[in-house]
């Protein structure tokens, strides 16, 4: 990893390496490269380190000159902080809770589609995530708590805050 450089005394972003399917494998890849991995050790998919639109590295642990963090570090983002599009995880959750929406039984073909059309608005924090996690939330009775269960797993690791705090509880 060499084509990376690290700054001493002032502070700087490192690189977070994510599989496509949004494990988090390391936020500290300049500091510590040797924790760097080409596939995931959780479901075996490839690994990147910056965004494959524009290429910018995907953020990771911001350092400060004579300070150390014992956390876990920043969560795996959602959406590329230099050109906004979203990474392949953010992609792939909404798409994957689209097709669960065609399982799912309990609900109208009317009310199937308005589920899946909110489900690219649970993942962004815009005007409609109201709207959308509103009707999530009320459509999940209907469904019964397996699916909706299934739909939290799927997408819980990608909703905006502003969802989580409507749909989820506590």
């Amino acid at each position: 990893m060499s084509r990376f450089r690290i700054t001493r005394g002032k502070s700087w972003h490192d690189v977070m390496q994510v599989c496509l399917n949004g494990h988090k494998i390391t936020d500290k890849l300049r500091m510590l490269p040797d924790r760097g991995k080409q596939h995931c050790s959780d479901c075996g998919a490839a690994t990147i380190i910056d965004c494959q639109n524009c290429k910018a590295p995907i953020r990771g642990y911001y350092h400060l000159p004579g300070v150390m963090s014992t956390g876990p570090g920043p969560k795996v983002p959602a959406f590329c902080h230099e050109c906004g599009r979203p990474y392949p995880w953010t992609e792939s959750r909404p798409k994957a809770a689209q097709q669960l929406a065609e399982e799912v039984e309990g609900l109208t073909n009317e009310e199937r589609e308005k589920l899946k059309a909110s489900f690219d608005d649970l993942v962004r924090d815009t005007p409609r995530t109201t709207v959308a996690a509103t009707r999530f939330k009320r459509l999940a009775t209907k469904m019964g708590r397996g699916a909706a269960e299934g739909f939290k797993a799927i997408l819980v690791d990608v909703l905006s805050e502003a969802a989580k705090k409507l749909i989820l509880p506590g």
